[in-house]
């Protein structure tokens, strides 16, 4: 046993001469397959979870149920601006210093391109000393993986200063400096997001390409699209209950599962929530918890934008509304064409949705979903219930009146899609803009002039960078940082030559 081992000895047996509910003594240690030192870290780790977060005070519970595998460890982490989780993971006996006083980590780590490497033109790595930040911990958000052969624990972060400002180009403090704007106004935005993702066989990493998931009825001679279909569902049993639990045990409002167009391709909703921040968190969460589950049953799950070229792509729908003090929708006009202020924030959304394209649709692939005919908007306009467009009022009770916003693909960062849909939502509320007149029917044949949407990568990397509007949504430093990663993956790309062009061009020029 370690000296932390036998300082621990005494805390552990002080906890649980004090704690008459708990029910575990040192005579069950042999039998249980643990050693002390791992016996009296599961002892204080229990003991702290309960002092932490009272949101899941059912976790010690549930690891004492099984001793033979108790959670000793915690990851803590945060965003980067692409939306891949970094951070650490830590012995259960560091969770209450953390808790007080956070990790330190370098502001770097929010702005490394897609594969991890430094951005040096965001003017964080080296003009700094590749300085450290500081990781403060979400309140509440301590939640077990369960999924996991070894259980632990997870803790959402924040990135701050050293001196403990807000380091703006974190994504999550960016879109809290969204939601205190909308606070000052005395106005809460109740959000809710819909996530779509394809199942594939995990041996699709291997073989570097999608491979249809062994659970899809195989040796048709057309293949099933079965949108809606309930038969998919019970294919996928195991794996989407297995998902729906894990979430309840992380406290994720999961509501609705739907087989989508895509062969193994899924939609998960969550409830809204008078939380923009929690809605973002629960998003994020709710990606680790699908792609863990999912490996754990042998498949990959994937949020590319569109994995497959001739199959429906992934989207991320956000519904909002915007309630007052007094808990009244401000969008609620008492029919179903809803009130100015809810076409001021279509408004706004309009104006802004050209130049936040990249934030949308970040990603190489991301601009393989935008093509005519399909269900991703290629244009910036509006409708009542009408899946065509980009902004979407859909037919609901007055008291629920609220939009519905189709562009951002699955791929894209939870906190910045968020934080842009609010933001351009507020930009045109606070300047009273007029909304374009409502697109009705099938947007490809309407026959008003449509503003076009940005359909490839590099123009978004313009447009994002040289807008106007933009800096009135996201603070300068974020968006300095996030174009000078563009640019740099980007640039990784185009320096690539692709297999096609070797299998179209080599033999033959």
């Amino acid at each position: 046993m370690s000296h932390a081992g036998y300082r621990n000895l005494s805390l552990a047996e002080a906890f649980i001469q004090n704690d008459h509910n708990m029910k575990i003594s040192f005579s069950g240690i042999a039998k249980n397959g643990l050693d002390q030192a791992q016996f009296c870290d599961h002892i204080i780790a229990q003991k702290i979870i309960g002092q932490v977060s009272m949101r899941h005070k059912g976790i010690a519970q549930v690891t004492q149920s099984n001793p033979k595998t108790p959670a000793t460890e915690f990851d803590i982490f945060l965003s980067d601006l692409n939306g891949q989780l970094r951070g650490k993971r830590l012995p259960f006996a560091r969770l209450d210093r953390v808790m007080e006083e956070g990790i330190k980590m370098p502001r770097s780590v929010v702005a490394v391109d897609f594969w991890g490497d430094d951005v040096l033109d965001t003017g964080l790595v080296f003009e700094t000393g590749d300085s450290d930040g500081l990781c403060l911990p979400v309140k509440d958000s301590l939640a077990p993986v369960t999924w996991d052969a070894l259980p632990h624990h997870q803790l959402i972060s924040m990135m701050a200063n050293p001196d403990g400002s807000p380091f703006s180009a974190d994504p999550r403090q960016c879109l809290q400096a969204i939601c205190a704007q909308f606070k000052d106004l005395g106005l809460t935005p109740v959000v809710a997001t819909e996530l779509e993702f394809y199942l594939f066989d995990l041996e699709s990493i291997q073989a570097k390409q999608p491979l249809t998931s062994p659970l899809m009825p195989q040796g048709y001679e057309f293949e099933r699209n079965d949108v809606y279909s309930i038969s998919e569902l019970n294919d996928f049993t195991q794996i989407l209950s297995e998902t729906r639990k894990a979430c309840a045990a992380q406290a994720i409002p999961v509501d609705t599962v739907i087989a989508e167009m895509g062969s193994g391709q899924f939609e998960l909703n969550l409830n809204h929530e008078a939380d923009a921040l929690c809605a973002a968190d629960h998003a994020v969460m709710l990606k680790r918890v699908i792609k863990g589950v999912a490996k754990k049953h042998g498949h990959l799950a994937s949020f590319m934008a569109k994995p497959l070229g001739g199959k429906s792509g992934n989207g991320f729908h956000v519904h909002f509304s915007l309630v007052n003090q007094d808990g009244q929708n401000v969008f609620d006009s008492g029919d179903e064409k809803g009130t100015a202020r809810l076409r001021h924030a279509v408004a706004g959304l309009i104006a802004c949705m050209p130049a936040s394209m990249l934030i949308f649709a970040p990603h190489a692939n991301s601009y393989r979903r935008f093509i005519p005919g399909a269900h991703a908007p290629i244009v910036a306009n509006w409708g009542y219930e009408n899946r065509t467009v980009a902004v979407r009022i859909p037919e609901s009770p007055n008291a629920a009146r609220r939009i519905e916003h189709r562009v951002a693909g699955a791929d894209a960062n939870p906190y910045l899609v968020l934080a842009v849909i609010l933001g351009a939502a507020l930009y045109g509320i606070t300047h009273k803009l007029d909304a374009p007149q409502e697109t009705i029917g099938d947007t490809s044949e309407s026959p008003l002039v449509h503003q076009a949407l940005p359909t490839e990568w590099h123009e978004a990397i313009h447009g994002f960078a040289n807008s106007d509007v933009i800096p009135e949504i996201l603070n300068d430093q974020l968006v300095a940082i996030f174009t000078a990663i563009k640019k740099q993956e980007f640039a990784k790309f185009k320096a690539r030559v692709t297999d096609a062009e070797y299998e179209t061009y080599l033999g033959f020029l």
